[in-house]
């Protein structure tokens, strides 16, 4: 039968009906939702730049000098210098060769892995891996293996076991550095030694670090001085950038197979050349002196919620589909826009609310929202447990 209102009806069973809720402002530290302000600790706007007024003038820049759109895939219409100037900058940022610019990280992943990996082929893919990577690695036509979360010992003999059956198979081993729903770090550097010992390759995702982590704000790999032994680091712009597109830092031979095979590189229509120009100005003040103090006031305000913790996504994990959006609606009465997230986004009985701290959050908001969730019930961070 032809009609969705069943599975929707089911979804609503179970807990897992979404919807979109309109918000009527910029999405800034706050936003107006139903004519009513709140602090907004759902965005990954980790540093604050996606009302930035220097990220603004560049974008307008770019569209005085390069007009609105690309017209068509960079091998149709041409590659405009925006689009070159910024992968530059990127492959000199992460001490790479080359960089390829996508529209998404999600095209990212979802073309990259299949122009690297193909049948014969091995990805040994972390359980907790986002759902870009995932579909990327399904389309790949790729053998696919899943090692426990972060577990760097069952990578170890997994990789091993594979090495052995498969001698001169491409491996390749997929993580992230910052996961994006309990915001804990990846065992780097034990992973990095593992893939060189059995001979894989490394593809990174650092959509979550970049702009956060590292010196310049360069990710897990470069606080770790990793960055030479990754194949393949991955990252956003949409997140302490504040704008949008993905890329992929690796080497120049790998960058031109990508641009021959990754098909979501090559069938679709390229960023706009003013949102390169605009990235590109985000990268700059990422790594300045300015990035810094806004790195500096990110963990302040990470500390404030719960000290430690490694990056400015903080979970509190509540369990039930049903328990979170009461906790999630909770709170948005007591003014603070919280998202609950649920399976699939999450493994079943893990809901929970996911809170993004930014270096735009006022001490006061800082404060308040502790207290809201010390308030909240069920409402357990990290640091309580």
């Amino acid at each position: 039968m032809d009609d969705p209102r069943q599975e929707l009806a089911d979804l609503a069973a179970a807990g897992l009906l979404r919807g979109l809720r309109p918000i009527d402002s910029p999405a800034g530290p706050r936003v107006v939702r139903d004519g009513r302000e709140l602090w907004n600790f759902a965005s990954n706007d980790y540093l604050g730049l996606a009302n930035d007024p220097r990220l603004a003038e560049a974008f307008i820049e770019g569209i005085r000098n390069f007009g609105t759109g690309s017209t068509a895939s960079r091998l149709v219409s041409g590659s405009l210098p925006p689009h070159r100037e910024l992968e530059s900058a990127l492959a000199a940022a992460k001490g790479a060769e080359a960089a390829l610019v996508f529209s998404s990280g999600f095209a990212v992943a979802a073309g990259s892995l299949p122009a690297l990996a193909g049948k014969g082929d091995i990805l040994i893919v972390d359980k907790l891996c986002h759902a870009s990577l995932i579909d990327g690695a399904r389309l790949s036509g790729a053998t696919i293996r899943v090692f426990p979360h972060n577990d760097a010992a069952k990578l170890d003999r997994l990789l091993a076991k594979v090495r052995a059956r498969q001698a001169s198979a491409r491996i390749i081993v997929v993580t992230e550095s910052v996961f994006s729903m309990d915001g804990d770090l990846c065992p780097l550097r034990e992973i990095v030694e593992i893939k060189e010992r059995h001979g894989a390759l490394l593809y990174l995702d650092e959509a979550h670090a970049f702009g956060v982590l590292g010196p310049g704000g360069m990710g897990l790999a470069a606080a770790l001085g990793l960055q030479e032994r990754v194949e393949f680091q991955m990252g956003t712009f949409s997140k302490a950038a504040g704008l949008a597109g993905g890329y992929l830092a690796t080497s120049s031979a790998w960058r031109d197979l990508l641009v021959n095979r990754a098909r979501t590189f090559i069938y679709s229509t390229a960023p706009p050349p003013a949102l390169a120009k605009a990235s590109l100005a985000a990268l700059e003040l990422i790594r300045s002196a300015d990035g810094d103090r806004l790195r500096s006031a990110l963990r302040a305000n990470i500390d404030g919620v719960t000290p430690g913790h490694p990056s400015a996504i903080v979970p509190a994990i509540i369990g039930s589909n049903d328990a979170a959006i009461a906790a999630s609606r909770e709170l948005e009465e007591r003014g603070f826009m919280i998202p609950a997230i649920r399976y699939p986004t999450v493994p079943r009985g893990s809901a929970r609310l996911r809170l993004s701290l930014s270096a735009a959050h006022p001490p006061e908001a800082v404060v308040a929202l502790r207290e809201a969730l010390t308030a909240t019930s069920a409402a357990g961070l990290p640091a309580d447990r």
